[in-house]
């Protein structure tokens, strides 16, 4: 796989998207638009296919018949009587050797045929000559995408075989790179329990969507050496992987950390190049090793290059034409500065660079750092939804304190807006992905490498098709829209949810057992009833709270004591009197269903997933949705007060913890519904990693108050800044902070716009707390102030830091 391949692949692919648009579906020139009857079609194929053309033809016929029962047989001429429907499929050149192949039904000889494009023809019935169907792949991996374009557009039913509408599309591939990685170790929430048959159906569902290259990873990475799933050891899987992948034709990247630590002792380098020679060596195929310099990975540049450049030389010899590329994830500034130093040396080994997870810059700012012959891939984020690359912009508490990083995520919208934010810096992507939890993004992304220009409505509606059946792929089609909608905006008063499980039900209620069998399926299912159970557990702890806090006003009246009593009972009705117990029945149901239909791993105990934090979403489907832990904790510190008074205050303050006083300000800085000050731009679609605008982020702990699991903050340089129009210039205020987040050890400084500090870089307490500091009355002399945060600069990693999750300003009583 040669570097210059990749650029002309290109050039090539973006030319004839010039020329023809291969996202939509053409019709023939005779305007006959009547479905085409392929139920007992027979296929025609070259003698001398190549094998991996072969296995493409092999694949067609297969999900043909898992589909429909239907099996089409293969002769290698056409029969001159025949009036039975034909498809015919093969390499341009090979198709025009066939006798009763009309010329007029392929491209012309001089036509361009750049790599991995096909045409694809369908003619319907005519009294004097039967459908016909041609697949001509400009070489055999265009055999394959057109096979994969063919099964898209098919309508399969038990018995039954048709092709609704007439295709004549000439299409070809944007981007010459478009993958996903499957890494087969015990952090997935699915992947770690597959074998060798479950991997092969999943890299032809990948490949029928468009993906031409899969990304391994090693034995030894930032991982247990073994799990409770695994059916065969790490590197016997990895071979085997790599080998169904040849088969296939598609390229194989392994993603290989550098971990050994100090790379300047010769020793450590010459362990790591056996280690590496002796894994990649026992591989059938690899095409590319990618190897990031974070995460996990801290090596400094110039002897992680030097290590390079030595593991390069090995794998050219062990693989010819294979190539090095590196990422560039979690450097400090320093580091960063030093890497496009040794990079600016062009050094002749490296094929590329990755943009991934963990980039201090945007990719239009790494390209323009880059030397132009290097390209870059990218490596994007489609499988976490928070903390992450791309989380999911305002997303609620509720779904964020259960749900969690690594949900059953279909956000097909937002994965176009992600897709086409950048499209002129890379020649393509490999996604990061920790299980089939993201499968509908990697459709989307596979899709978008072929035509970004594609219809995402089309695209769900294929998937929808395909994987669920022509009878659901409108209503799938739409249901997966739904849950994407469902986490817009705040989850209390989106009704939204409801209707998407509606709509889920209704579908449950006509789906045959086939589907209700089908992982897909069973995936949206889930969700669609677990944001249902939230929506209805969030309405109603939230009352709770409500009444709980009315009770506690009335300390005062009744005393303190009975007030705590009154208010810890009526927040427990959440436990003793729970809600929707029907809805939270089936998600536990069908929890078990996916694990038996896909092993996905959706509990610890029950399961056995790695942690509660990699997709073990039923482990948290009871957390609380409102304050009642943290209240507990409250309510027992006010009992051991000495006096009366003192609980009355104390109880005063749980009553007005938000109320800023006469005069004052407060912003639940992590809520987008009550930051008013937060100085917000709305960048998503330019954006969409938040790395020039300000983020809302999570970190949640069990006995947290709600406000403190939500925080605003500022990557890496980015500031946090909050503006007050509206103040009185004769009086004085203080500040009232509480900095929240999982990093305690970034320091962070207030300050004004024009300069004046507030406090200078301090670190977070820990265990949180608010703090006060005053403002220079000089600061709002004019009726108004801003407010700017800013995190200890240059540092690496993810680079968060700020994470403010409240604000007060209060006006100090003259």
């Amino acid at each position: 796989m040669d570097r210059r391949w990749f650029c002309g692949a290109l050039t090539a692919a973006l030319l004839v998207f010039a020329l023809v648009d291969g996202s939509k579906r053409v019709v023939a020139d005779d305007k006959d638009t009547s479905p085409i009857d392929l139920t007992k079609a027979q296929l025609i194929v070259p003698q001398d296919l190549d094998p991996p053309a072969r296995k493409a033809v092999e694949m067609l016929v297969d999900e043909v018949w898992k589909r429909s029962g239907v099996r089409w047989s293969i002769a290698h001429q056409l029969a001159a009587d025949s009036m039975a429907a034909t498809i015919l499929v093969g390499s341009r050149e090979k198709l025009a050797g066939i006798v009763g192949v009309a010329a007029s039904q392929l491209p012309p000889a001089n036509a361009p045929s750049p790599a991995e494009g096909y045409t694809l023809r369908s003619t319907a019935d005519k009294a004097d000559a039967a459908a016909q169907v041609i697949i001509a792949g400009n070489d055999s991996r265009g055999v394959l995408f057109g096979v994969g374009h063919l099964l898209r557009s098919l309508e399969m039913r038990r018995g039954s075989v048709t092709l609704p509408l007439p295709l004549n599309v000439t299409t070809a591939p944007a981007y010459p790179i478009r993958g996903h990685q499957l890494g087969y170790r015990p952090k997935t929430n699915s992947y770690d329990a597959w074998d060798l048959p479950q991997w092969e159906q999943y890299i032809r569902d990948l490949a029928i969507f468009g993906a031409n290259a899969i990304e391994l990873i090693p034995p030894r990475s930032d991982d247990d050496d073994d799990g409770p799933h695994f059916p065969r050891p790490k590197l016997e899987m990895m071979a085997g992987m790599s080998q169904l992948a040849a088969d296939y034709g598609l390229d194989v990247w392994i993603w290989y950390p550098a971990l050994d630590g100090d790379y300047s002792q010769p020793e450590v380098v010459e362990r790591s190049l056996q280690e590496w020679g002796e894994v990649l060596g026992s591989l059938p195929r690899v095409d590319a090793i990618m190897v990031p310099t974070g995460d996990p990975g801290d090596s400094p540049p110039r002897e992680l290059l030097a290590l390079l450049e030595k593991q390069s030389a090995q794998l050219r010899k062990l693989h010819p034409g294979a190539q090095t590329w590196i990422s560039v994830q979690s450097f400090t500034q320093e580091a960063w500065d030093d890497l496009m130093k040794l990079l600016a040396a062009e050094p002749e080994w490296l094929a590329g660079v990755v943009y991934g997870p963990q980039t201090r810059v945007s990719l239009p700012k790494l390209r323009a750092a880059l030397p132009s012959r290097y390209p870059i891939r990218r490596y994007p984020d489609i499988t976490h939804s928070m903390r992450c690359e791309y989380p999911v912009p305002d997303w609620d508490l509720a779904y964020a304190r259960t749900l969690a990083r690594e949900p059953i995520n279909p956000r097909p919208q937002d994965e176009a807006t992600i897709f086409r934010a950048y499209l002129s810096e890379s020649i393509g992507f490999i996604t990061y992905s920790e299980g089939c939890n993201d499968d509908v993004n990697k459709a989307v992304w596979s899709i978008l490498g072929w035509d970004p220009e594609a219809n995402v409505g089309a695209t769900l509606r294929d998937f929808g098709r395909y994987f669920i059946g022509p009878d659901m792929a409108n209503d799938f089609a739409q249901g997966l829209l739904a849950l994407e909608q469902n986490w817009r905006g705040p989850l209390l008063v989106n009704d939204n949810v409801l209707n998407t499980l509606a709509q889920f039900q209704d579908m449950e209620r006509r789906a045959s057992p086939a589907q209700r069998a089908n992982w897909r399926f069973q995936q949206a299912l889930y969700r669609a009833y677990y944001d249902a159970y939230l929506h209805r557990r969030l309405t109603y702890e939230t009352l709770l709270e409500e009444e709980a806090t009315a009770a506690l006003a009335t300390a005062r009246t009744v005393g303190s004591a009975a007030a705590l009593d009154r208010a810890e009972a009526i927040l427990s009705r959440a436990v003793t009197e729970p809600v929707a117990a029907d809805l939270r029945a089936r998600v536990y149901e069908l929890a078990e269903a996916l694990f038996q239909s896909i092993r996905m791993q959706l509990s610890v105990e029950r399961y056995q997933a790695i942690d509660v934090g990699r997709g073990a979403s039923l482990d948290t489907i009871d957390v609380p949705l409102n304050n009642r832990l943290w209240l507990a904790e409250q309510f027992a510190e006010i009992r051991l007060l000495e006096g009366e008074r003192e609980r009355l205050e104390a109880i005063d303050g749980l009553v007005h913890w938000t109320d800023p006083g006469p005069g004052g300000f407060y912003d639940d800085t992590g809520n987008p519904q009550q930051m008013p000050h937060v100085v917000r731009e709305d960048k998503y679609a330019e954006d969409p990693g938040f790395l020039e605008h300000t983020t809302v982020g999570f970190h949640n702990l069990p006995n947290w108050r709600l406000s403190w699991c939500t925080h605003v903050d500022g990557l890496y340089d980015t500031q946090v800044k909050m503006h007050y129009p509206t103040l009185d210039p004769q009086a004085r205020y203080k500040v009232r902070v509480v900095y929240g987040g999982e990093n305690r050890t970034v320091k962070v400084q207030l300050a004004t716009d024009d300069g004046v500090e507030i406090h200078p870089y301090l670190a977070k307490p820990n265990p949180l707390k608010p703090l006060e500091f005053d403002i220079p009355p000089a600061a709002t002399a004019l009726g108004s102030l801003t407010l700017v945060w800013t995190a200890e600069p240059g540092r690496g990693g993810p680079g968060r830091g700020c994470q403010i999750a409240e604000v007060w300003l209060i006006k100090v009583p003259q």
